[in-house]
């Protein structure tokens, strides 16, 4: 006998039937049983994806699993509910990972203690990420729930479809270290319009019971990016919602909207508050190369060097002699660089003075390979870092191979990945990729492939944000195919950076700019900088903007141009990034050719379809450009090479709110009153810093 539980509503617009099995009942008896306090509020479906452009010595699998969400919430208004166990398709968790139908859970099952106990009202999220089929879109399959204490078992027959609206992006933002608002960003893909209806946060009430969520008043302060809050069906809309001061901890967002008929639609997304910021980060700036045997950031012209790129967050922990000088004039003080690596002790670390000056965890490098703390399985990982989420911290993940990554989808609150694309070790085969038709080479592969992977964590990440490990100077690589320079060129740095900030990541992390990287490859540092400037002068885009289009032009049957958006409520920020290059057979570097005229169409969601000004912008300023609108967005004239970005905006203002950001960061430039990448005299000075 099946008895339906209703759905208060459906996430991503997944069809989402809930029953349970009734035990068997005597004829004599004649009073039903009572309803279950447990509901199943919504459930998100993030299917897996694959790069198709990577190219692996051996076949690395199709995207066939998903990561998987189920919000439950007790609906009784009096009785607490344990989970004890819950099985699926009659399975302990544990059996399906032995089994490779899984790469992680976090389920009850191995959560023990008070958050297993979900008192009236709460909510909490089961959460999986599978590997084969039969466990995302289109699968159905019965969820048992076992409560020990009560001494009963009901079981739920779930099913799920293909989501066609979903949570795309959510940023916490503020001007202190607690976020006070959120902008969440929709993509709906289903052929309704649907409007945006309210927003509500559900948060813990303690660090410690941070797996058990309690509805928050629904947030009043709503202001939808087009005026009637409608996203029309295959478009991309959202909303900036004022929050208060939030908690760094978990939390879940339930969205609701309206379809045509009135019909409710509430999207759902766990995630961890932290205030977005976009940090640009070093690594390896701790390197003790120097000729005094101490650390590289014990030394004012180096970190003269660090300020002047733009860079405000390193691979380092608490230093002395360095993160501890917090005078007025001391060297911290002068020269912050954020905390980003393992933080421990955690207490150390996490507490209100040291808050601000945290990036995030990184503690496990890269566990796909095997680097840092060991090779780690998906649920090891989710283990390892499951210590941090008492804590205030972001946790990050290091991923290094698209082949595989997949599975370790959702286990950071900040997912990033490491992939170069000269002269450096990489999974995948670059001489199997046929970007040049006959001509294969062993020391490089396209550069656009860093776009693709992007967009792959991307996808697969949603709603969190991820970052990028970008290729800049290092001198720890060896020749690879014949290359003798063991580094990117200008040029080579300054597109692999942009394939992956016109993918929209909210953080860049240089590999790595430690003292004798800078010193052996000088003709880096002045790209280093420009792209610092210009990430800081469109901060506000990537912040609070979603990834909206991306495709690729073609010429003669040859890659031309990659174009992609990034749009936000104060305008979209368009990309044209060169695939006009070719690799030199004698240099053994990627060559670009002088600029060209090219058009560029761009589409543009409803709500920016009409822009009063368009530019194109970079670390030099601002630019005319010819332009004219379109039906569906805006096509640019112009004559240009490598990259170009350009701004379309509903703002008559904008373009000297952004010259005056320039002007800031060209100040602060200055105010080093250093520059190795000009002056002879400065760089001799950082020179003689480093042990030769």
């Amino acid at each position: 006998m099946y008895l339906p539980i209703p759905v208060r509503s459906y996430s991503t617009l997944l069809s989402l039937t809930l029953l349970f099995f009734a035990p068997a009942v005597n004829a004599q008896e004649k009073t039903p049983k009572p309803k279950q306090p447990l509901q199943i509020e919504g459930i998100t479906v993030t299917p897996h994806v694959r790069a198709s452009s990577m190219r692996f010595s051996s076949e690395a699998g199709s995207a066939t699993g998903a990561r998987v969400q189920i919000f439950v919430r007790n609906t009784d208004s009096h009785q607490t509910v344990s989970t004890n166990e819950v099985l699926f398709k009659g399975k302990y968790p544990l059996k399906l990972l032995m089994d490779g139908e899984w790469a992680w859970h976090d389920t009850p099952n191995s959560w023990g203690g008070a958050h297993l106990t979900l008192p009236p009202g709460a909510l909490t999220v089961w959460s999986y990420n599978s590997i084969r089929t039969g466990w995302g879109a289109g699968s159905s399959f019965p969820i048992q729930i076992e409560d020990w204490g009560l001494g009963t078992q009901d079981t739920y027959a779930v099913t799920l479809t293909k989501p066609l609206v979903w949570l795309s992006a959510i940023t916490f933002l503020g001007d202190s270290v607690q976020p006070d608002k959120l902008v969440f960003h929709i993509e709906n893909r289903s052929s309704k319009a649907l409007k945006i209806e309210g927003a509500r946060l559900y948060l813990p009430k303690s660090a410690d019971t941070w797996r058990v969520f309690y509805p928050q008043t629904s947030l009043r302060d709503l202001l939808p990016f087009s005026a009637d809050g409608i996203i029309p069906p295959k478009d991309k809309g959202g909303a900036e919602v004022v929050t208060g001061k939030l908690p760094l901890t978990y939390c879940v967002l339930e969205v609701t909207l309206k379809d045509p008929k009135g019909q409710p639609l509430s999207l759902w997304a766990k995630l961890r508050i932290k205030r977005e910021a976009f940090d640009i980060s070093g690594g390896w700036v701790t390197d003790s190369h120097t000729r005094d045997d101490r650390p590289s950031v014990l030394h004012e012209a180096f970190l003269k060097t660090l300020k002047r790129l733009h860079i405000n967050t390193a691979h380092i922990g608490m230093l002395p002699g360095y993160t501890d000088q917090i005078e007025p004039n001391g060297l911290y003080s002068r020269y912050p660089l954020k905390f980003f690596g393992g933080l421990e002790p955690i207490s150390a670390y996490d507490t209100d003075a040291n808050l601000s000056r945290v990036h995030g965890v990184e503690s496990l490098g890269e566990p796909q390979y095997g680097g840092g703390s060991g090779q780690k399985m998906p649920q090891e990982v989710l283990r390892a870092l499951e210590k941090y989420a008492p804590s205030r911290f972001a946790t990050t993940l290091t991923l290094s191979d698209e082949a595989n990554w997949r599975y370790y989808a959702g286990l950071s609150d900040y997912p990033h990945y490491d992939a170069y694309r000269v002269t450096a070790p990489s999974p995948d085969s670059w001489r199997r990729y046929e970007r040049w038709g006959e001509t294969r080479i062993g020391w490089g592969a396209p550069l656009e492939t860093i776009g693709d992977m992007c967009r792959s964590l991307r996808e697969m990440s949603r709603p969190a944000p991820t970052a990028y490990w970008s290729q800049g100077p290092h001198q720890g690589w060896d020749v690879y195919d014949g290359r003798q320079r063991t580094s990117p060129t200008p040029d080579e740095l300054r597109l692999q950076a942009y394939h992956a900030l016109a993918s929209r990541i909210t953080s860049l992390y240089w590999f790595n700019l430690s003292l004798r990287s800078l010193v052996l490859f000088r003709d880096t540092l002045d790209e280093v900088a420009r792209v610092g400037r210009e990430i800081k002068m469109l901060e506000s885009f990537y912040l609070k903007g979603d990834a909206y289009q991306y495709r690729q032009l073609h010429k003669e049957g040859k890659p031309d141009w990659d174009l992609a958006s990034i749009v936000s409520p104060e305008g979209a920020l368009l990309f044209a990034l060169d695939l006009d290059y070719t690799p030199d057979p004698i240099e053994k570097v990627f060559r670009f050719h002088p600029p060209r005229p090219a058009e560029f169409a761009f589409e543009l969601p409803s709500y920016l379809r009409r822009p009063v000004d368009v530019f194109r912008i970079d670390a030099d300023g601002v630019h005319e450009v010819a332009y004219h609108l379109t039906k569906h967005g805006v096509t640019i004239q112009d004559k240009t090479n490598r990259v170009a970005i350009y701004v379309a905006t509903p703002s008559r203002n904008l373009r000297t709110h952004l010259e005056k950001r320039r002007q800031q960061l060209l100040a602060e430039e200055e105010s080093t009153h250093f520059d190795p990448a000009s002056n002879n005299e400065d760089f001799a000075t950082l020179k003689s810093i480093s042990r030769p």
